[in-house]
């Protein structure tokens, strides 16, 4: 019965979150965002629904991405959402309040991890625990963390990357660049402006990356049909975009991603580097799927790169064994 749920892990990111009951594994995948009216400040609605109006509001209604760069920008719009997230499971009439575990960047402040925690308690958690990122991400990917032995996860997510080395259970080394699939998708929106004056939306721009994007120029060039604005005359205009643009368009952030991982690898203690440089790196979280991530990390740092299984799901899934395991974690687990 859904009232019993007892233990949720949220896997709360800058495009999408997930959330997985213990028991049942991962029941709900919405995207972050949340649609609010201007004149009274009331949530109308929250997930796909929200979604659905980005760039097609009446002017009092604004859809909001309530989780910048991986953290809270909007606290109240946030509990908004983790309330929702709970009542749909659970129902908004409970029995018992579940305990309830949210993942958040390495590198967030004492602050934002106490406004996460805060939001979780009031969206009517009974605990509320806190879990790296890059921890739950290389949990859920399947890889072995209580060994000692260097273990590189790079969690590729919408707001952004997150490398960190792992061995004994703990994170050794972590970085966080905030830059993910939103900045590849705002690199593109911006570079078709500039080059075509054509003004396009941030979903479009994202259709771009998923059909036609990849982080190395292809071999054979892929085309596609791209509806937009004029910049100029302000009418509808249709263009043809090629994948070397939107690599071209998408480089900077990507060259970035790749100096994060550069500055991990030199701040890793040599074994745990030499360790490393056997396995290869594993890579997790929606913008690893972008088509030739491996071997452009690969080319660049000179280590093999694979995608985790699900990458999508690794984050959400490796929270949800924390908790149903709290026991064997709590070392690496913020809680209130």
């Amino acid at each position: 019965m859904f009232n019993m749920v007892k233990r949720i892990g949220i896997d709360l990111g800058t495009a999408n979150s997930l959330v997985y009951v213990e028991g049942k594994g991962v029941v709900l995948n919405q995207p972050t965002v949340v649609a609010v009216s201007e004149d009274d400040g009331k949530v109308i609605a929250i997930g796909q629904e929200a979604k659905d109006m980005l760039g097609r509001t009446p002017m009092n209604i604004v859809a909001r991405r309530p989780m910048q760069d991986g953290v809270v920008a909007d606290y109240t719009v946030t509990e908004a959402m983790i309330r929702f997230f709970l009542d749909k499971i659970m129902g908004s009439v409970r029995l018992l309040k579940p305990e309830v575990m949210v993942s958040a960047p390495a590198g967030v402040t004492s602050v934002e991890r106490r406004a996460v925690l805060d939001a979780t308690l009031s969206a009517g958690a009974r605990t509320a625990y806190l879990i790296d990122e890059s921890l739950a991400a290389a949990i859920g990917a399947g890889i072995p963390i209580a060994e000692p032995s260097g273990h590189m996860i790079v969690d590729m997510g919408g707001g952004t990357t997150e490398v960190a080395v792992i061995s004994l259970g703990g994170i050794v080394v972590h970085e966080t660049a905030r830059v993910g699939g939103n900045k590849l998708d705002e690199a593109i929106a911006n570079y078709i402006r500039k080059k075509h004056d054509l003004v396009i939306g941030e979903r479009m721009a994202e259709k771009i990356k998923i059909e036609i994007g990849s982080a190395i120029p292809l071999d054979e060039i892929k085309t596609m049909e791209v509806k937009g604005r004029d910049a100029i005359a302000g009418l509808p205009k249709t263009v043809v975009v090629s994948s070397s643009e939107v690599t071209e368009a998408m480089q900077r952030h990507l060259e970035a991603m790749l100096s994060t991982i550069k500055s991990v690898l030199e701040k890793t203690p040599p074994e745990l580097a030499s360790d490393i440089a056997d396995k290869g790196m594993v890579i997790s979280g929606g913008t690893a799927l972008l088509n030739n991530m491996p071997a452009f990390l690969a080319q660049g740092i000179g280590v093999p790169a694979h995608v985790a299984e699900d990458p999508l799901l690794c984050v959400v899934r490796g929270t949800g064994i924390a908790i149903e395991n709290l026991d064997r974690f709590m070392r690496n687990i913020k809680s209130k």
